[in-house]
């Protein structure tokens, strides 16, 4: 037994065999590990933007697109509404969206939109979450005999005009949000993307 000769090369490449195997059962259990961390499939996509066909909204109209879960509401506004906007400043809150986070930097008029027409805004009250309703129409209505036009949250009556400024005196603290977005082209729009983003 004293005078066996060791074999170093068979040594050494039993070694490093044993090194690779390891090393590739390493790798195979870091693998789905590590995959594990990375968002799923239908996380992605709740995230992701999405693009809307507005061609078919007609002036007066709105409509709402699903975004991270949220509901997005795309006005057309007519001239009318719009020239209702200026003098309503004196009864809101934030009438110059200086509230920086509730609107991208790109969004700075009174009418809080890319285009004036083109209202796009969260559908989500400011104050407890609620969706509020569509209230288009001009003209007196039971909260308010000076109405002209807007959002109303039937939870705890806070109002929005037709920009989704929010009015003085009411539960909601700031204006209703609004998203990322830019025009693809004249019929569609990117929720989620800003412009410089999008191209």
């Amino acid at each position: 037994m004293a005078n066996e000769v060791v074999d170093h090369g068979r040594r050494r490449f039993l070694t490093a065999t044993t090194a690779v195997v390891g090393g590739v059962g390493v790798v195979a259990v870091a693998v789905p590990f590590i995959k594990s961390w990375e968002p799923s499939d239908r996380a992605k996509a709740a995230g992701a933007p999405v693009t809307a066909d507005i061609s078919k909204v007609e002036s007066g109209q709105m409509v709402s697109y699903p975004w991270r879960g949220l509901p997005v509401f795309v006005v057309n506004r007519t001239k009318e509404q719009l020239s209702q906007l200026p003098g309503l400043a004196p009864r809101l809150v934030d009438p110059d969206s200086s509230v920086s986070s509730q609107q991208p930097d790109y969004i700075k008029s009174p009418d809080r939109s890319i285009k004036p027409e083109w209202l796009v805004v969260v559908g989500i009250c400011t104050h407890l979450g609620c969706v509020p309703e569509f209230m288009p129409m001009i003209g007196p209505e039971p909260f308010d005999p000076n109405w002209k036009g807007g959002f109303f949250c039937p939870c705890h009556k806070s109002r929005y005009d037709l920009s989704g400024r929010v009015f003085a005196g009411v539960p909601a603290p700031k204006n209703l949000q609004v998203p990322p977005y830019h025009f693809v082209d004249d019929t569609h729009i990117q929720i989620g993307v800003d412009p410089k983003e999008g191209g």
